[in-house]
């Protein structure tokens, strides 16, 4: 019987301890959760169709993001990204490779491609890297987002592309 009650405050004690709140001060949870709530309706009307991206490809002082891996952006990537992998995001990083927190910026991802699983893996949907990469720029305070809407097949798109696996 002792032993039967001391497995019960034993479990209370440690379901206690997991609802009480880890305190880091690095880590603002429920701060993440406001700007994805707040950031959808403006990520929805920042999303571009390919002509609309292509346009944009051409306006000077646009930075095209490539967020994804090196090894999957030195396979292929959009002619004229530049690549910061998501890992790598931190507000000085951002900084050299997006000169103001207003520059225009273009942001897409794997699940925007087919047709090249080696350079564009296609991800599960809630976890598709643009999702990520809009709310950790607007985090970052980046205010002129633009995301590729639309999925495309790099063998038909018009979207240029460079890289090891693009025939020349």
């Amino acid at each position: 019987m002792k032993t039967i009650l001391l497995a019960i405050a034993a479990s209370a004690a440690a379901l206690t301890a997991l609802a009480a709140p880890i305190p880091n001060s690095q880590i603002d949870y429920p701060g993440f959760q406001k700007i994805v709530i707040a950031s959808g309706p403006e990520r929805e009307s920042h999303r571009l169709t390919e002509q609309q991206f292509l346009a944009e490809l051409g306006v000077n002082g646009t930075v095209v993001l490539d967020a994804r891996s090196a090894s999957r952006y030195a396979l292929r990537h959009i002619k004229g990204a530049v690549n910061l992998p998501f890992t790598e995001f931190t507000a000085d990083t951002l900084a050299r490779v997006i000169p103001s927190k207003s520059t225009k910026v273009l942001i897409y991802c794997n699940n925007n491609f087919v047709g090249s699983q080696s350079a564009f893996p296609t991800k599960a949907v809630t976890a598709s890297l643009n999702v990520s990469t809009f709310t950790s720029l607007k985090s970052y305070g980046y205010t002129d987002i633009y995301e590729l809407g639309p999925l495309l097949d790099v063998k038909t798109t018009s979207i240029p592309f460079e890289g090891t696996e693009v025939q020349p």
